[in-house]
Order: C-alpha cells, then structure tokens, then sequence
C-alpha cells in the first residue's frame, strides 16, 4: 500500500504495476509519441483536472514525467482528490537509464517544452519526404 503522495523507485513502481497500480505518464504529445514505458496510459498534466475520471479510484496509481516536476505535481493533486498516488522516482529518464523497455521499438526519451515539439515535427516532416 502506498502512502498518498508518496514517491516510488523503478522496482517499486514494477511490483506495483505487476500487482493491478495504473501506470500514467503526464507528459505532452510529441514526449508520448516518441517513446513511453509499456503499458501506461496517456494523461497530459494540462489535461489531468478534466480527464482525472479516467483514472480508477480504486487501485493505485504511478505517474511519471521525464524527470520528475509534472508528475510530482500530478501527485499531489489526484492524492489530495483521494487517489492512492505516488510518482515514479527519477521519471522515464531514470527508467531507461536503468536500461528498462520504453516502447515503440527504437522509442527515446524526448526533450520536454514545445521548442522541442517543433523540432520532433520538423523530423517526422523530413522523414516522410
């Protein structure tokens, strides 16, 4: 059982995830697209107040971020809306770092902030052509 609020290394956030959590991840579009952890769901921070229905009240829940920030602030709002919340240590950065799977195959770790999504597009443009 985890504490609201709390925060979770990789192979807590595994067992977790293995015994029935929610894994969501909160970062934006183009950081989705381009490499998640196996099994999670897409929930943006700026979205989370209108879709946190989505989420299940009654099982636990792991959010991650890249690093850290949005998902700490994720936390803290669904463990004080009553959710069993708590962030993955260190993001998909520490994830991947540890050598764990990130799906699609050949998936990254993107940059966060929308001059990196303007980048992500102009590669996906150049690649199609």
């Amino acid at each position: 059982m985890m504490e609201a609020g709390n925060e979770v290394s990789r192979e807590e956030a595994r067992k977790l995830i293995e015994d029935g959590a929610q894994l969501v991840d909160v970062r934006t579009d183009h950081e989705w697209e381009v490499g998640r952890i196996t099994g999670a769901t897409h929930l943006p921070l700026d979205e989370l107040a209108e879709r946190s229905g989505e989420i299940d009240r009654e099982r636990p829940v792991v959010l991650y971020c890249r690093g850290g920030n949005r998902s700490t602030m994720a936390t803290a709002a669904l463990a004080a809306a009553g959710y069993e919340a708590a962030k993955l240590s260190e993001g998909i950065v520490g994830w991947t770092e540890a050598g764990l799977p990130i799906e699609p195959e050949g998936g990254y770790v993107a940059e966060s902030g929308e001059a990196a999504a303007v980048l992500q597009a102009r590669k996906r443009t150049l690649s199609a052509e």
